[in-house]
């Protein structure tokens, strides 16, 4: 383990261990850290925050006010990369055994801090919103300067009020599943209230992700009698080109590793130029596949989908084929009614399984509370 690392795990450790103690006395301090660490609107600043206080802690002569290694009128002797302490470290806090609840992506790529390059001191107008966070912020990089805190007792304190969070979510989530788990004889769903449950949930902010667990879902509750399984998902920000992969969601035969169909998600129209990218990927696919369907939440014009139906001469026989999600989910629920219920199930399990950067605490608990709803549940 590195000691940028190490200084990150010790640091979660003692947080652990400390619980509902605070690690500083003075309350105006806890107070700001508090507003950057729990800012239920942007998690920006604690990212940005952690990557200082990583900096600092590593090297003490560091200027914690100073994230940026090219700042005007100055000689950079100081100064750190506050995105490369972000992007290398302090991305590692989101996913297991960590899981702390911050932003999926780096702060320095943020309205607050993206192109500043200035001295990141007590007054100045970052332009990130809310502003009292980014207030909140300025004025910890100050006290920590002036050494009227320490960064590694800052660190602590940040990293045990999210840990708290966290299991405050968990412990939510799982009460709200075990409610769902007591309605077990009640009248299971039927298909068209389950489009509607999850339309419904389609249609939350920050849903990107949904797509992929609607087609996922589905092929995991129906793989036995389809003898095809879902590969494992990749991650939300898991570009095709760095992974290998030719889609969204790719299924595979049960007892066979070659990619059958291929699904990409869109959440904007599917153009001609999506079809031909697509096409192209597949003659570059060596084993070829049957399939490549488009799931969108938009309308698809008539001289797309005309497009994309020439493929299969060009292509050989495989089909390129655009699809509603709402429509693909209606179709499979009722062509597969007995597994209506298993579905529901897979997509909720697929669901409160995705990490809080690729689906939010409030998404997971807005589709628990919707099915509760529609299921009659208090």
């Amino acid at each position: 383990m590195d000691d940028f690392s190490r200084i990150l795990e010790e640091s979660y450790r003692r947080a652990l261990k400390r619980g509902d103690k605070p690690f500083i006395a003075a309350r105006d301090i806890r107070k700001r850290i508090e507003a950057v660490a729990l800012c239920p609107r942007n998690r920006a600043g604690v990212r940005a925050l952690l990557a200082g206080l990583l900096a600092k802690i590593h090297s003490p002569a560091v200027d914690i006010r100073k994230p940026y290694t090219d700042i005007t009128g100055d000689n950079g002797d100081d100064c750190y990369s506050g995105r490369h302490y972000d992007e290398r470290y302090v991305q590692r806090l989101i996913d297991p055994p960590y899981g702390l609840p911050i932003n999926a992506t780096t702060a320095f790529l943020t309205p607050g801090f993206r192109t500043k390059n200035v001295l990141l001191k007590t007054g100045t107008e970052l332009g990130g919103r809310p502003a009292g966070m980014y207030k909140a912020l300025l004025e910890l990089f100050g006290l920590i300067q002036d050494n009227r805190v320490t960064p590694r007792a800052v660190m602590d304190e940040a990293i045990r009020l999210m840990v708290i969070e966290r299991d405050q979510r968990k412990g939510a989530i799982k009460k709200m599943v075990r409610d769902i788990g007591r309605g077990a004889d009640v009248l299971p769903l039927s298909a068209e209230e389950i489009v509607t449950l999850i339309g419904q949930h389609l249609a939350c902010k920050h849903a990107s992700r949904l797509p992929v667990l609607i087609v996922a879902a589905a092929h995991q509750a129906a793989s036995e009698r389809l003898g095809e399984r879902p590969q494992p998902l990749l991650a939300h920000t898991a570009a095709d080109n760095q992974t290998g992969s030719l889609g969204d969601v790719e299924i595979t035969l049960i007892d066979d590793k070659r990619v059958l169909t291929v699904y990409e998600m869109k959440l904007k129209h599917v153009t001609s130029d999506d079809v031909n990218h697509a096409a192209q990927k597949i003659r570059c696919h060596a084993d070829g596949i049957r399939n490549y369907i488009f799931i969108t939440t938009e309308p698809v014009s008539p001289e797309v989908l005309r497009h994309a139906a020439e493929q299969y001469d060009l292509l050989g026989g495989t089909e390129i084929a655009i699809l509603d999600c709402l429509g693909f989910l209606r179709h499979f629920l009722h062509l597969f009614h007995a597994l209506r219920t298993e579905y529901l199930e897979a997509y909720q399990t697929l669901l409160l399984a995705e990490p809080e950067s690729a689906v939010s605490h409030t998404l997971k608990e807005a589709f628990l509370t919707l099915r509760k709803a529609a299921e009659g549940i208090k």
